[in-house]
């Protein structure tokens, strides 16, 4: 999720959001029963998708209350870039936290960390493990615990305008080197810029991080890596497909100007991800459906790769109702559900059962983006990851604006790295 910013965003509380009338952890049943043991009371669940997919995501969570009469599910979409500060500070207060939340993989052992998460071993939430990716699971635990259950994995694709291309009669291409060249003949023959290039959003740098054969940090043998060759050069890449004009840029707001521009059809192409899939096919540039394609991200000098993401299902530690709250994670993360969402948003599944159903099989984002996804390179799942974002998005941002060469930026993300992590070489 993936979408905007990955790190968490230093707003305060959003008083609009905030759950009225709501007890901490929302449930209104201390014991998550009644007398005869049934499930009662309410589930609250914060939902992080987007404007694309919370129709569904509210119809899925309401589809729980069928089975379980006396439970209510209270839904709330929260904002992705609001999420994470809300969800601290309601978890750190004491006060409207929700029951369960959809989690971004890399909050989990933040989240965790501080105590805010309920640990799922050994509850109903989590239900035929063995199905589960193996890859999903990762970042799913903490220091031997689970703190989550594996609802979607992700990666980023490069999406691009089937008719651009052979407008300007350039293949796809398999490098960032291949794009840059291909830039000039697509802005002569088609007036579109090549690439929209997510200056604002960290997690979209680590594809030209990757590209090199790079990494943020080695958390196993606790050493800072992005501060080498490889970190200067995908600076150095961003920097130079800009400079050149084979990619248009903003500082801000680069979700919306991206998805805007692609569907628009001002750009040929941009690296995103399976959430953005229905709001491309919603411009007038893919009227016709299948001329949205998706590629593999370009490669680097070096290598190809592109980051695992994700979204997990997290119990609150402070719910007071915790076992319709296992139940709910449960039914959200079953077999039937993920098939509905894919069907629904061809969002990944993380259950090996339904990519053997014939929907999903068939399904053409399927097949793309699941071995991308087997091939996606894992994040370190350590508590301090979400904190690794900020730092490449200032050095991002001066790069692009010309406030620092990509050697500069890369020593300034390495020196921010080894204050943050202290036992870090």
């Amino acid at each position: 999720m993936r979408r905007g910013i990955r790190g968490a965003t230093a707003t305060a509380l959003v008083a609009g959001l905030a759950l009225a009338a709501t007890a901490c952890g929302g449930g209104d049943s201390g014991s998550g029963g009644d007398s005869g043991g049934e499930l009662a009371g309410t589930v609250t669940f914060w939902d992080t998708s987007n404007d694309a997919e919370k129709a569904t995501y509210r119809k899925l969570a309401e589809g729980f209350q069928k089975q379980h009469p006396k439970v209510h599910v209270k839904y709330v979409n929260v904002p992705f870039g609001d999420a994470n500060a809300k969800f601290k500070n309601a978890a750190g207060g004491n006060s409207g936290a929700p029951d369960v939340m959809r989690t971004e993989v890399a909050w989990v052992a933040d989240f965790a960390n501080l105590g805010y998460l309920a640990p799922l071993d050994g509850t109903p939430a989590l239900d035929k493990t063995d199905d589960y990716l193996p890859q999903a699971v990762g970042s799913t635990k903490f220091k031997g615990k689970t703190y989550a259950a594996p609802q979607v994995i992700d990666t980023l694709g490069l999406f691009y305008n089937k008719k651009l291309l052979k407008d300007a009669g350039v293949e796809v291409p398999k490098t960032f080197d291949e794009l840059a060249k291909a830039a000039k003949k697509i802005k002569a023959k088609t007036g579109a810029t090549a690439l929209y290039l997510r200056g604002d959003d960290p997690y979209w740098f680590l594809p030209y991080l990757y590209g090199e054969g790079g990494d943020m940090v080695n958390a196993r043998d606790k050493v800072v890596e992005i501060d080498d060759g490889a970190g200067v050069k995908a600076f150095k890449t961003i920097r130079d497909l800009v400079d050149s004009k084979a990619a248009v840029t903003d500082a801000t707001d680069g979700q919306e100007n991206q998805l805007k521009a692609l569907k628009d059809g001002t750009v040929a192409m941009a690296v995103d991800g399976p959430w953005d899939i229905e709001g491309a096919r919603a411009g007038k540039a893919f009227k016709d459906k299948k001329n949205l394609g998706v590629a593999p991200v370009p490669g680097g000098s070096s290598a190809q790769g592109s980051p695992q993401g994700g979204w997990n299902l997290s119990v609150y530690a402070g719910s007071k109702n915790l076992q319709a709250s296992y139940a709910f994670v449960k039914y959200m993360s079953s077999a039937k559900v993920q098939q509905e969402t894919n069907e629904k948003l061809s969002l990944l599944p993380t259950r090996k059962s339904v990519y053997d159903v014939p929907a999903v099989k068939n399904n053409e984002m399927v097949t793309f983006f699941k071995p991308a996804v087997d091939g996606a390179v894992q994040r370190p799942w350590i508590a301090e990851g979400n904190s690794l974002f900020e730092p490449i998005k200032v050095q991002m941002n001066k790069v692009l604006t010309g406030a620092a060469t990509p050697e500069q930026a890369a020593k300034a993300t390495g020196d921010a790295y080894r204050k943050l992590l202290k036992d870090y070489k």
